[in-house]
């Protein structure tokens, strides 16, 4: 592809620190609470919606003194650093509060409060939420579907075509109408071009390395992939890994790259994180390697369009209903409730 169309945006690699998509219903008729600074001690707790204890997260439904729409607020601890600076500052000082819980022998466990600046808490808000954001931050039961191509065709097409989230926040973006200042890295050519930009979730440390790449062209899915695609996916493999080892000095080899089935938008996108950091959604029914995609399509051009794909699907997706009306999974599973 020709040079004029790659252009690097920044080699900073301190990273914003949180990035809001804007993916309300009527983004032209923008009532959120991100136009002014926000106040969370404005913010009243309505009902606790999920509880991650492996990731210490806590998500919340509430309001915004001032606002009638629901919000959704989710606080997550920071990782802790590993720069040299940061431990030859230390942790704690005499102001450090320390609480024993108990001992035995040699080992101790106590309850402590490190210096402010690593007592911080992530915290991503979603102003105005929306009954379909509500559903996906709340506890669901999941379930398991083998999803053929024709499953694809005849039903979970039609109804993410009539269902899913506003994609104006992608647009925005692509569009250079939002967040441009946020963009790590552009190719903008035109099949194979793409954006890279810190994902939300990423909280700027090298430990918790989360990057989005956003493909130029609009491909839904890997179920639209094939041969044709191939010199895109390759572009995002090789530049993507190039761009991360020159700005974040973090090698091929500690690198995970893979897209989601299903995605919880459909614009195609490839996430590239930190191989020790567990990122949310890597677990084999969501992630699929972006190496292996391509392999795939290698040996078989229309992979995508032949292969019976599993995911999970929540029983308050309206998709599940879906499945079910078709057959694809019972009408009524009481199985967990056996005694």
């Amino acid at each position: 592809m020709a040079d004029e169309n790659i252009v690097e945006i920044s080699k900073d690699s301190s990273p914003v620190k949180k990035r809001q998509k804007i993916d309300n219903e009527n983004p032209e008729n923008d009532t959120s609470v991100h136009k002014s600074t926000i106040n969370l001690s404005n913010f009243q707790m309505k009902r606790l919606l999920n509880v991650n204890s492996t990731r210490k997260q806590v998500i919340v439904e509430g309001n915004f003194t001032g606002h009638d729409n629901s919000a959704i607020v989710i606080f997550e601890k920071k990782c802790f650093p590993t720069e040299e600076i940061f431990l030859n500052r230390g942790f704690f000082n005499e102001g450090t509060i320390v609480r024993k819980n108990f001992h035995n022998g040699i080992y101790g466990n106590y309850e402590c409060f490190p210096t402010r600046e690593h007592n911080g808490i992530n915290a991503i808000v979603i102003h105005p939420a929306t009954q379909s954001h509500i559903d996906k931050y709340s506890i669901k039961e999941l379930h398991f579907v083998e999803e053929t191509y024709e499953i694809y065709k005849n039903i979970t097409l039609p109804f993410i075509e009539s269902q899913q989230f506003s994609l104006s926040w992608v647009d925005n973006i692509l569009e250079h109408k939002a967040e441009q200042d946020k963009i790590i890295y552009e190719d903008k050519d035109k099949e194979t071009g793409f954006i890279m930009l810190p994902d939300l979730k990423w909280d700027g440390s090298p430990e918790s390395l989360n990057v989005l790449v956003l493909s130029l062209k609009r491909i839904k899915s890997i179920r639209e992939l094939n041969a044709s695609h191939l010199p895109l996916l390759k572009n995002i493999r090789d530049t993507g890994i190039d761009i991360i080892r020159k700005n974040y000095n973090v090698p091929a080899d500690r690198l995970r790259l893979y897209l989601h089935y299903r995605p919880s938008y459909y614009h195609l996108h490839v996430h590239i994180t930190y191989i020790m950091y567990d990122s949310p959604g890597i677990f084999v029914e969501k992630a699929h390697l972006l190496s292996t995609i391509i392999q795939n399509i290698e040996m078989i051009p229309d992979y995508y369009q032949k292969v019976a794909l599993s995911f999970v699907v929540a029983e308050n997706d309206p998709l599940y209903k879906k499945y079910q009306e078709h057959g694809v999974l019972p009408a009524d599973n009481n199985s967990s409730n056996d005694s």
